[in-house]
């Protein structure tokens, strides 16, 4: 605890053995939150005894000017970002108006660039193949894993994020790296997300987001990259769905907000708070795609973060998606464009999942499964016929603080995958049996290591001929993160 609140008790004491007159004044015992760092005057979760208080009169407060006084920039300090959470301690009437009144001041006063922060990562990585068809492999999430490749920069993150006003929020992130369908070069500027939260109450509970942003969808797919222990998401979830442009609603109850602020600041790798119940309409054709069929995709998801009396935390939850969607086409191996077997808006693009996660508190589980009809590229290459999907993967993971330096996370994962990669040209069939062996080493929070021995056993989804191949290939990324 800071020193200033541990000698906090010993001078409130001292005061009033000085000043016995303001031994009947009014007490106030005040907690703070552990994590957010506001005060409060009531118990509750994650919140520390400050001491006891007594209410001074309002000539005493006033003697000095406002804005020389300490306990004025005190208060101000901790009303700016929230103003409601803070007057909701039982203070007299007349405190609450100054603070009102001096919050009101402080946000007025703010210019728009005093709102919006910047923050953002960069992977870089090198892989080498150590046995098998190493010669023949091409591993469509990373092009480090090629024979005729080992260094990439895998992705450059920049975002742009703020409260405007206590009911709009904007998020703009940019990605540098990214590279377009059927290009050769790297390094293009692409765009990521771009929309706006609009909150409908003044809790923060109930709130739209409009633009282009993730879809609600499965858990792995919500959680950020740099959060990510796996280098690359699992087939099954990366064919489905990933940003889009569209309107969502999200609902997350106050304290609910709190297990997920408290998740994060345990470094438990989970996601950002999407909503304990989310529903919403998109395009379905994938971020920065045109509409083709004048229709929208529908989405719901239900999650809950349980917190149990030693406090591990367990999530889990439900999903679905229904929609239809017109896969892209080109030549195959034979110079041949497949042909379209589906009506003209496209294919029936369904999804239904359930995800599982036991937070590394220190020993993790996290588990996700997913059931899927959409397009997909029959055997003879000559057509896209509508099939079944399924697959998923399992992952076991420890969480080793206070290693030498810094914190470890050892991990393996397994997955399954019997489909195709719907966002891909033709949607070339995809079969995969993998396992991986991790371990994420976060030297510091703004740089962390990962080394992983990657076994492959799946479909060579960007040659024509799509042929099978096995390796093991061993893989390393540098990540750092600029706050």
């Amino acid at each position: 605890m800071n020193l200033r609140l541990s000698v906090l008790p010993a001078l409130i004491a001292l005061f009033s053995l000085l000043f016995p007159p303001l031994a009947n004044a009014q007490k106030l015992i005040l907690y703070m939150d552990t994590i957010t760092k506001q005060v409060y005057a009531e118990p509750g979760e994650n919140r520390i005894k400050l001491g006891v208080f007594q209410q001074v009169e309002e000539e005493v407060t006033t003697a000095q000017p406002e804005s020389n006084t300490p306990a004025t920039r005190h208060v101000e300090s901790h009303t700016t970002k929230n103003a409601e959470q803070h007057t909701t301690a039982a203070q007299p009437e007349q405190a609450a108006k100054v603070t009102e009144s001096s919050t009101e001041k402080s946000v007025a006063e703010k210019k728009w660039y005093d709102r919006v922060d910047v923050k953002g990562y960069t992977q870089f990585r090198y892989s080498r193949s150590l046995w098998g068809d190493k010669n023949d492999i091409s591993y469509w999430q990373d092009r480090s894993v090629d024979p005729d490749n080992s260094f990439l920069i895998k992705k450059a993150r920049l975002e742009l994020f703020g409260d405007v006003t206590d009911y709009l929020s904007v998020k703009f992130q940019t990605d540098l790296v990214s590279t377009p369908s059927g290009s050769t070069s790297t390094h293009f500027l692409q765009l990521k997300d771009a929309y706006a939260d609009i909150f409908l109450d003044k809790k923060k509970e109930f709130w739209v987001r409009v633009g282009q942003s993730k879809v609600p969808y499965s858990f792995e797919k919500l959680q950020s990259s740099a959060q990510r222990l796996a280098l690359d998401e699992s087939d099954v979830l990366s064919s489905c769905c990933g940003r889009d442009i569209g309107a969502f609603f999200y609902w997350t109850p106050g304290y609910i907000h709190d297990r997920f602020k408290t998740i994060k600041a345990q470094n438990l790798k989970g996601a950002s708070d999407y909503g304990v119940v989310a529903l919403g309409v998109y395009s379905g054709q994938g971020a920065n795609h045109l509409e083709m069929n004048d229709s929208v995709h529908l989405v719901g998801r239900l999650t809950y973060p349980f917190q149990f009396e030693n406090g591990q935390f367990f999530e889990a939850g439900v999903q679905a998606i229904h929609g239809r969607y017109v896969p892209s086409v080109g030549l195959n191996a034979s110079g041949f464009t497949p042909t379209l077997d589906a009506p003209k808006k496209g294919f029936k693009d369904q999804h239904v999942g359930v995800h599982a996660i036991l937070y590394p508190q220190p020993f993790g589980l996290q588990a996700e499964w997913n059931w899927a009809r959409g397009p997909r590229l029959n055997e003879s290459q000559t057509m896209l016929e509508d099939t079944s999907f399924n697959g998923g993967y399992v992952q076991a993971m420890y969480k080793v603080d206070k290693f030498f330096w810094g914190t470890l996370f050892p991990f393996v994962r397994w997955q399954y995958f019997d489909g195709a990669l719907m966002l891909e040209r033709n949607t070339p069939k995809d079969r995969v049996k993998d396992l991986e062996l991790g371990l994420e080493w976060q030297i510091l929070p703004e740089i962390e290591i990962t080394a992983a021995y990657h076994m492959m056993n799946r479909t060579n989804t960007k040659s024509a001929s799509y042929e099978r191949f096995k390796t093991d290939v061993l893989r390393f990324q540098l990540q750092w993160s600029y706050f």
